[in-house]
């Protein structure tokens, strides 16, 4: 069975927080992509949260531009995976793609809006 660590962040407070994720309600997150938006009900969380990235087991990060849930090797020169040391580099790296799979370990995301507790 599935199983992660969904990272939410607010953006307003600055916080974050880790919610573990199993069985049935990682299910429902197997399949989604980078940028979808969810409620967040599914896994425990009031309100609506945007998937913003991730990783897999072995830390390799997922991007928004590698399509699937594979992992690639991709030639690049900035953004998520790739840390230049020297201005115009490009390098081959290997990354994971948009798609949430069974070997993502990690999945971020950022709230989006609060539902209010009824008392």
């Amino acid at each position: 069975m599935a199983q992660f660590k969904v990272v939410v962040s607010d953006p307003k407070t600055r916080r974050s927080e880790v919610l573990e994720v199993k069985d049935s309600a990682a299910q429902l997150l197997l399949g989604r992509r980078i940028g979808e938006v969810v409620d967040g009900s599914t896994i425990g969380y009031s309100g609506k949260i945007m998937i913003t990235g991730g990783s897999d087991r072995a830390g390799f990060p997922m991007r928004p531009d590698v399509l699937g849930g594979v992992k690639k090797y991709v030639l690049l020169t900035a953004g998520v995976g790739f840390r230049s040391k020297v201005k115009g580099m490009k390098k081959r790296k290997l990354v994971r793609g948009n798609t949430i799979t069974e070997e993502i370990y990690q999945i971020n995301a950022k709230k989006i809006e609060e539902t209010p507790a009824n008392s």
